[in-house]
Formats: C-alpha cells, sequence, structure tokens
C-alpha cells in the first residue's frame, strides 16, 4: 500500500487501484501505530479514482522533522575517511561506525524539503556536491515504524570533509533533501535485501549509477530509532534517514541541471533536478 499526499486529499495506491480519501488531516492520518489497518478500512468506503491524480502530488510530510543517519555502511565510513584525512577528522568516522551510539543529526523541515520530480539544489559555497540515496523510515509519536519512503540526502562533501563540525552547514540548507513519491505501508516486517539504485542523468547519458542491498547497512532501523527517541520526542511523529551505501568517486560532483534517480525494490522511484 502507497500513500499518497497532496493540497488538499490523500490518494491511496492498494493493489493496482487507487482511492481517495477526503477531509482528512495528515499529521493525523499518518501517525497512527496501525496506520495500516486504518488505511484499508478507511478505502473500503471509498471509491476508486483515476491515477491521473498523481501528477500533482507533495512530499509526504507536513509537521513532521526530518532526521538523518551517517556512517552505516562500510563505504559511508571509507568515503568519510577519506574526505576528511587531510583535517585529521578520519578517526572520528572510524569511532562512530564501530561505536554503540550512532551518528544522527537533523536534515530539515518542510519548507527545505522538496518531493518527486522537484528541484534540490547545491551549495554556492561548496565545489564537490552529490546525492546520497537513502532508506527512509517513518515514524509514529509512540517509536514505532508503521511505514517507509525514499530519501534524498544531498551533501557538499568539501564543507564536511574541512572540518566535521561543518556537518550542519554540509547538510542543511534551502532545497538540501527530497523524500517520496509517497509512504510505503505493509502489514508484514520489510525484507533486509531489498535492492537500493542511484542514477545520475546529464545531458541524457548516465554518469553515475550503482546499487546496493539494504542488508549491507550495519545498524538495525529498530537501533536508530531507539537512540533518537530517547530524549526527542515527536508529537506528529518522524521521518528518519538511515544513511547511504552509494558513494559517487572523489571525481564526481554534481551540476546545475543533472537529474538523479533512485529506486528502492518496492518502495518505488524518486526524482530529482538539480538547481
Amino acid at each position: 500500500m502507497k500513500l499518497y499526499k497532496s493540497e488538499k486529499n490523500i490518494i491511496v495506491n492498494f493493489e493496482k487501484k487507487f482511492y481517495h480519501l477526503q477531509d482528512l488531516d495528515w499529521d493525523l492520518f499518518i501517525n497512527d501505530d496501525n496506520l495500516y489497518s486504518k488505511a484499508r478500512s478507511l478505502i473500503s468506503k471509498s471509491n476508486k479514482i483515476s491515477d491521473k491524480l498523481l501528477a500533482k502530488i507533495d512530499p509526504p510530510i507536513e509537521s513532521q522533522e526530518l532526521w538523518a543517519s551517517g556512517v552505516t555502511y562500510f563505504i559511508s565510513k571509507k568515503e568519510r575517511q577519506e574526505e576528511s584525512e587531510d583535517s585529521g577528522g578520519a578517526q572520528f568516522y572510524e569511532k562512530v561506525y564501530n561505536a554503540d551510539r550512532p551518528e544522527l543529526f537533523f536534515k530539515a523541515t518542510k519548507n527545505r524539503i522538496v518531493g518527486h520530480k522537484g528541484n534540490v539544489r547545491i551549495r554556492k559555497d561548496s565545489n564537490w556536491n552529490v546525492p546520497e540515496p537513502e532508506f527512509t523510515l517513518f515514524i509514529t509519536s509512540n517509536k514505532k515504524i508503521v511505514g517507509y519512503t525514499i530519501g534524498n540526502d544531498m551533501s557538499s562533501r568539501d564543507i564536511e570533509g574541512e572540518n566535521p563540525l561543518y556537518l550542519p552547514q554540509a547538510k542543511t540548507y534551502d532545497g538540501c533533501a527530497s523524500i517520496g513519491p509517497s509512504i510505503y505501508v505493509i502489514d508484514k516486517p520489510i525484507s533486509k535485501d531489498l535492492s537500493i539504485s542511484m542514477k545520475i542523468y546529464r545531458n541524457n547519458s548516465i554518469v553515475f549509477y550503482e546499487t546496493i542491498s539494504l542488508d549491507k547497512m550495519k545498524r538495525d532501523p529498530e537501533e536508530l530509532v531507539e537512540y533518537l527517541y530517547r530524549e526527542c520526542s515527536f508529537p506528529n511523529g518522524c521521518f528518519l534517514m538511515t544513511g547511504t551505501g552509494i558513494v559517487p568517486p572523489n571525481n564526481f560532483s554534481l551540476q546545475r541541471n543533472d537529474i538523479i534517480n533512485i529506486r528502492i525494490e518496492n518502495i518505488g522511484e524518486l526524482i530529482n533536478i538539480v538547481k
């Protein structure tokens, strides 16, 4: 089941059929520990609609915060160590990869996030920028994972590499993230071997492509959620990016008008244009 947010309504895709849920508050609707069964009940009383309404969908976020995890894959640890070696920060990425406590950081709120086919940005004061494709959780205010989406964590690698304390500037700015296009909701645990892939197009040609399996992630999603919710409350729930296992080579940087295509098996496809 996939839940899409439009300006005034909620669209549900279930078993290749689309349903229109009207006059529902998005925050109240998704912040439910029994989201799957609630949605199933509501669509049983709704009329089927055309999928043409999907042409105008918003990012699946309203009052929630978007948080992110770092160094949860070996390749991420390795690349972060290389980019920060000159600044003397490489040791910290080694330590956090093996530590009990994960790296978690605030990423954005709705006003800095775009959705499917939206324009993400690269910082004007950065010369080394990459997208990071991330399996993203939606967690209710009661700390229960009830849905999944696709995340694009835009990152300025030269800024973070210069000094790890610059991470908030490398990660948080206008147009720094994209999530969507929907929230994928199922009534059973999600498979740990989902395929995650990313293609980057430039002038109609693929300039980067890579894929990885979710089971390469070092930490379990539940572990990340447990640490995030230890001293933070989220009245409307929270989105959490779980880190990336796909990192373009060091000689690659995004350019304006590049097209980023991220796919996660079963969840869908998220496309963004770089501006």
